[in-house]
């Protein structure tokens, strides 16, 4: 079988036409392969999902790369993905993603795989003044490789069955370079004296598990419904419904069902003509449009919906303050080369701007603070709140 002999080669792999790597088929393999990468000081990850296609989502594909080998593993096919698990969870080999909140989530929902030992190169280079942190953009910048992340495969069905050459390509690509790039990364971090900054963010993300929306709210993410009254949300809570009822029986993700957009439109007007509504495709007309207006006039015959309250967010926060924190972040964000974003919880500054420096001392000590801020900025951060009492500046 052709496997890739080294990362270094891979740049124009998707232009050749050799297979990019061993595809694991069987769960005896996959011990082997598991057995071969626990030996390794690092491993490359990566996940292809089917949610531009199905409904649910599920994993489709798990790419492994190690220093002189790729594997693109087939969950489909193996039953059990066990041995998988145990690479995740072992501290002693370091797992390199790219951007790994989503797979982290998937990894959780589909087979409760905790990640130990993750490094994330997306986050590495946002620690390291990098401002676009895509895939293709981060190694053209610090390897000067250059990939081409084809949209149309990156929506690709993957669930399907046999996956092109084209396919798998683009798979291989997206671990094939990460060990050089993660060695580099590291390089950089250790002049910059910053490593310990990665490493406390990647310990908080190995935290990250999958939380289900609350079926009974989850209408309410919808993009648009925050201008509706609570006639309009009833409306809107039943063509949500409806929709999840049929993505589900159609397999299909929601937005695929018919979009948002239309939703909302329906929900703002509830008596005009679904035919006349753009974004409702086959559900606007004929037969299952019957389903759509049945889901109107319920949602007509029910109760005004009223939001929930908000928790943390419900005390009104002091906009003056809150834009003279932000401010101090942005300044030491461009002090540090780094996005402001980075530096403190927006979260932290807003009950700061309620509390100032009465509640300062408690805010240094917060759970959202990490470490390496309180330590390179909390200084900072009380000499300017004491520089404006009550935020008088």
């Amino acid at each position: 079988m052709d496997m890739i002999a080294s990362p270094v080669i891979g740049a124009g792999l998707e232009q050749t036409g050799r297979d990019p790597g061993e595809r694991i088929t069987t769960r005896a393999r996959l011990e082997e392969v598991v057995e071969s990468a626990l030996r390794q000081p690092r491993v490359a990850v990566d996940l292809e999902s089917n949610n531009f296609h199905r409904y649910p989502e599920r994993v489709c594909l798990v790419q492994l790369a190690t220093s002189d080998a790729v594997y693109i593993i087939d969950p489909l096919s193996i039953e059990d993905m066990a041995p998988l698990g145990g690479l995740l969870a072992n501290v002693a080999v370091e797992k390199v993603f790219h951007s790994a909140n989503s797979d982290l989530r998937l990894l959780d929902r589909d087979w409760k795989f905790p990640v130990r030992g993750l490094f994330d190169t997306s986050m590495a280079a946002a620690f390291l003044g990098s401002e676009k942190l895509g895939l293709a953009a981060v190694l053209t910048e610090y390897l000067g490789i250059e990939i081409d992340k084809n949209k149309k495969l990156q929506r690709a069905d993957w669930s399907r069955r046999p996956l092109t050459g084209a396919l798998l390509r683009y798979a291989a690509l997206d671990v094939l370079h990460l060990d050089r790039l993660a060695t580099l990364l590291h390089e950089g971090l250790d002049t910059l004296g910053r490593t310990g900054w990665v490493k406390e963010e990647c310990r908080r993300l190995e935290g990250i598990r999958h939380v289900a929306p609350d079926p009974e709210w989850k209408f309410l993410s919808v993009k648009g419904s925050r201008d509706l009254d609570g006639r309009g949300l009833a409306v809107l809570r039943s063509l949500h419904a409806f929709r999840e009822t049929e993505a589900l029986r159609c397999n299909r993700p929601p937005f695929r069902i018919f979009s948002d957009a239309a939703m909302v439109k329906l929900a703002a007007n509830p008596y005009s003509d679904p035919a006349r509504v753009n974004g409702l495709g086959r559900y606007g007309d004929g037969r299952l449009s019957l389903g759509v207006r049945r889901a109107i006039h319920e949602g007509i015959r029910a109760a005004p919906v009223q939001r929930p309250r908000k928790r943390t967010a419900e005390i009104r926060e002091n906009r003056t303050r809150l834009r003279l924190l932000k401010d101090w972040r942005t300044g030491e964000a461009n002090r540090l080369k780094l996005s402001a974003f980075l530096l403190w919880p927006t979260a932290s500054l807003a009950r700061l701007s309620r509390t100032w420096t009465d509640g300062l001392d408690a805010e240094l000590e917060s759970e959202e603070v990490r470490s390496w801020q309180r330590q390179e900025l909390g200084e900072a951060l009380w000499t300017f709140m004491h520089r404006c009492p009550a935020g008088n500046c």
